[in-house]
C-alpha cells in the first residue's frame, strides 16, 4: 500500500508502538495518557506525581515506565517486522486513519492492515450472520450485495465461515471493495480455507486485524473484533442468526454506536432466522427489504442522479409544539423521545400523539430505538 498521507515521525511512532505494547493498557488507558500527556513519549518522561493524576492510571502502571527501553526494544521488532511482510500499521497519529473508527471511545489505537484499499470509503454496508449459512442465507447476502452494487459501498465483514464469506466473495464477484476485519493476528488467514479469498480481497481491498504478527489468537479475539466492523459500517445488515452468537453481538454493538442496523426476515421455524426476527421484534434492527431501505436511511443517491432537496421546511402554519419539535429535530436531525421530551417540555403522552402526526405526513422517521429522525433537510 502506497501511504501519501502524513504519518507521525518515527520516534513518535517508536513510542505509540511501546506504549500500546504494554501489559493491562486498553483502548481506554492508552487515550487518556495521550489526552494528559500529549504524546506517549511524554508520558515516559513526566514527573511522577503528575502522572498519578491521569486518569485511570495507578501506581502499578506507573511502574511501566521501567520497561521503556524493553519496550521500545519490542516496538522496534514490530516495525522492522512489519515492513519485512507488507503490512501497514495504522495509528491514530495517522491522518488516514479511519474517520469511523476515531469517533468510537473502544476503538483500536492502532491495527495492521494490508491491501490496495483506503479505509475511509464514501459509503459502506457491513453484513454479518451465522457461521452455519444456509443455501436461503447464502442466496440473500448475493442478492443484498448484488442490488447495493449501484451505490458503490465498501463491504464490510469478518471473513468468518457462512454468511462473512459469502459477503466477501459476493463483494468481489461484483466489483465492491471489502474489508476481512479478522480476529486473528495480521499475519494468520483464519479460517485456513479462506486464504485464497483474503489474497483476492488484498486487490481492491484490505485484510485487518488489531492483532500483531505473532500474537497469541484467543477466543476472546472475536467478540472484540466485532466492534471494528460495527465502527466500519454506516449501515449492518445482519443476514441471518441464530438466537446467541457473534452476529447479534456486532449487531448490539452497531445499535449502540446509533449505526442504521437492518436485520433479513426470515423463516420462523429456522433456528438461523430467531436472531434476526428477535432484532426486529425488540426494534432494535430494521426490516431489510431490499436496497432502498439503506439508501432512504443514509440518503444516498445512485450515481448521475442529482441528490432531491426538499424547499426550506416552512413553519409558518405550525402550531407551538410541532414548531418546537421540528426546530429541536432540524437541530438534533435525529433523537430519542426522551431526549426530545426533555429538550422541548412537552409532555411523553402528547408529544408520542404528535411525533406520530408528524410521521403520517413524512416530515419525520421513527427508528430503531424509539428514534425520530427529522426527513429531508
Amino acid at each position: 500500500m502506497t501511504n501519501t498521507t502524513q504519518s507521525p515521525n518515527p520516534e513518535e511512532l517508536r513510542y505509540f508502538i511501546a506504549l500500546s505494547l504494554a501489559p493491562k493498557i486498553g483502548p481506554g488507558i492508552f487515550k487518556a495518557i495521550i489526552a494528559y500527556a500529549g504524546s506517549a513519549q511524554n508520558f515516559f518522561s513526566l514527573p511522577k506525581g503528575k502522572v498519578l493524576k491521569t486518569p485511570k492510571v495507578g501506581s502499578k502502571l506507573l511502574e511501566l515506565r521501567n520497561q521503556e527501553q524493553e519496550l521500545l526494544r519490542k516496538a522496534d521488532e514490530l516495525i522492522s517486522s512489519c515492513a519485512k511482510s507488507g503490512y501497514r500499521i495504522f495509528t491514530s497519529l495517522d491522518s488516514d486513519f479511519p474517520t469511523r473508527l476515531k469517533v468510537q471511545e473502544d476503538s483500536p489505537v492502532l491495527f495492521f492492515a494490508k491491501g490496495s484499499g483506503s479505509l475511509n470509503f464514501d459509503r459502506s454496508v457491513g453484513i454479518v450472520g451465522t457461521r452455519s449459512a444456509t443455501t436461503y442465507g447464502k442466496s440473500a447476502t448475493r442478492k443484498i450485495i448484488e442490488d447495493l452494487a449501484i451505490y458503490q459501498p465498501a463491504i464490510i465483514s469478518g471473513l468468518a465461515y457462512g454468511i462473512d464469506i459469502e459477503a466477501h466473495r459476493a463483494a468481489l464477484a461484483v466489483g465492491l471493495p471489502t474489508v476481512a476485519v479478522m480476529g486473528s493476528p495480521i499475519n494468520q488467514i483464519y479460517p485456513a480455507v479462506h486464504r485464497k479469498t483474503a489474497e483476492s480481497i488484498l486487490e481492491t481491498g484490505l485484510v485487518m486485524s488489531e492483532y500483531a504478527p505473532g500474537s497469541k489468537m484467543t477466543p476472546g479475539n472475536f467478540p472484540a473484533r466485532n466492534r471494528i466492523i460495527a465502527s466500519l459500517s454506516d449501515a449492518l445488515i445482519v443476514v441471518e442468526a441464530a438466537e446467541k452468537g457473534g452476529a447479534l453481538i456486532t449487531a448490539e454493538i452497531a445499535y449502540s454506536y446509533d449505526k442504521d442496523v437492518f436485520a433479513v426476515p426470515g423463516n420462523l421455524q429456522s433456528p438461523f432466522s430467531e436472531g434476526c426476527n428477535q432484532l426486529i421484534k425488540k426494534m432494535k434492527a430494521n426490516i431489510y427489504t431490499g436496497p432502498g431501505d439503506i439508501a432512504e436511511a443514509l440518503f444516498w443517491v445512485k450515481p448521475g442522479e442529482k441528490e432531491v432537496k426538499k424547499p426550506a421546511l416552512d413553519l409558518s402554519n405550525r402550531n407551538s409544539d410541532e414548531k418546537i419539535v421540528l426546530e429541536f429535530l432540524m437541530d438534533k436531525n435525529e433523537s430519542e423521545i426522551d431526549q426530545i421530551c426533555y429538550g422541548t417540555e412537552i409532555p411523553l403522552g402528547p408529544l408520542a400523539s404528535l411525533l406520530l402526526s408528524l410521521e403520517f405526513e413524512g416530515l419525520i422517521k421513527s427508528l430503531p430505538g424509539k428514534k425520530y429522525k427529522l426527513l429531508g433537510y
